[in-house]
């Protein structure tokens, strides 16, 4: 297995030519689980976006490592995602399939089994038939997190994957996040919720565009940093030149 699951060397990530992520560097292991934390609009997302290759670098470069090729699942922001296309809960789990089985390759009573024991373990047994319209915010997304257990990736890039959800929903898909970190997966997730952030997820990165801290939580989470990563978002000036550093 590869040192690191992700390298990231001098990563820089733009929106209309204009830095969201700027300078980026850092490492994260196999099977870490980590937090990606910052004020509105510090590039969380479009962090994300890069790393699930959605967003182009341009400057810098991201490493995955060989074994990870391949076995990414990405969940974007619910408001991100169109629920008025008349699909089924089930069907839409079982799109997790899709990775390894090809858009139009035939699903088996097995794979069908399978997502439908996927629904179960997120606690929405019986939901089978249900129009993903019809859903509420938490039980939309327990759909989403069931299709992710089907794709069995090995990195799992969460974008804000518990705003909006009721405590009960919330409580239910983080035992299923720590269920993947217990299986040695890699799981990077956004999240604004820092109580939740210093209970659940050992590694953090404080992000204002450029990195404020990144390391162990208890660390990353102090108080001077935070203050640090405010200041960094307010002096911001979306004006600037592309980049000024050399």
């Amino acid at each position: 297995m590869s040192a690191n699951a992700i390298r990231i060397v001098d990563l820089t990530v733009t929106h209309h030519r204009h830095p969201a992520v700027h300078h980026l560097s850092g490492e994260l292991a196999p099977g870490s689980l980590t937090a990606v934390i910052g004020p509105n609009g510090a590039g969380k997302s479009s962090l994300l976006e890069a790393l699930a290759g959605r967003l182009p670098a341009s400057a810098g470069r991201i490493e995955i490592a060989p074994e990870l090729a391949g076995r990414i699942a990405y969940l974007p922001q619910q408001s991100h995602i169109d629920r008025s296309f008349p699909l089924g809960v089930l069907d839409l789990v079982a799109l997790g399939h899709w990775p390894r089985r090809g858009a139009f390759g035939a699903i088996a009573a097995a794979l069908i089994a399978k997502a439908r024991e996927a629904l179960a373990a997120v606690g929405l047994a019986g939901f089978e038939r249900r129009r993903i319209g019809e859903l509420s915010v938490g039980q939309f997304q327990r759909v989403l997190f069931a299709r992710l257990l089907l794709q069995d990736a090995q990195l799992i890039l969460l974008d804000e994957p518990f705003n909006g959800i009721d405590a009960r929903t919330c409580a239910d898909l983080l035992r299923v996040v720590q269920r993947w970190h217990g299986e040695g997966r890699t799981v990077i997730a956004v999240l604004h919720d820092m109580e939740l952030v210093r209970e659940h997820f050992p590694q953090a990165l404080l992000l204002a565009r450029e990195a404020v801290a990144w390391g162990p939580t208890a660390q990353v989470l102090h108080a001077e940093n935070l203050f640090r990563a405010r200041q960094m978002a307010e002096r911001w000036d979306e004006t600037a030149p592309v980049c000024e550093r050399a």
